[in-house]
C-alpha cells in the first residue's frame, strides 16, 4: 500500500522530519519520503510497505516528536508505486 500524509501544526523546525525517518526504520519495510512543505507549517510523508506497518506509522505521525503540535493528519491511501528503495529526507 501506499500512505500519503499531510501533517500540519508546529512540525517544521521541531525535529519532525528526522521523528518520521527514525520511526520509518524501526518499523522496518517501510519506504517513501518525507519533507517540509513551503508554507511553513506542512510536513508530506508519502510511505509504502504493508498497510498494518503504514498505520503504526500513522500512530507515531500523530504524536511527532516531543515539541511538535500535530493539529491535523490528511490521508490518502491508494496502490504501492514500488518507486522508492528506502526512507528518506528530502530537503
Amino acid at each position: 500500500m501506499r500512505m500519503h500524509v499531510l501533517v500540519h501544526g508546529r512540525v517544521q523546525m521541531v525535529g519532525y522530519r528526522m521523528f518520521a525517518e527514525q520511526k520509518a526504520a524501526q518499523l522496518g519495510a517501510v519506504r517513501g519520503t518525507v519533507r517540509n512543505l513551503p508554507d511553513g507549517a506542512t510536513v508530506e510523508v508519502i510511505a509504502e510497505g504493508r498497510r498494518p506497518t503504514l498505520e503504526t506509522l500513522l500512530d507515531e505521525l500523530q504524536i511527532g516528536p516531543p515539541h511538535a503540535i500535530v493539529r491535523d493528519l490528511e490521508v490518502t491511501w491508494s496502490k504501492a508505486t514500488g518507486e522508492f528503495s528506502r526512507f528518506e529526507t528530502i530537503f
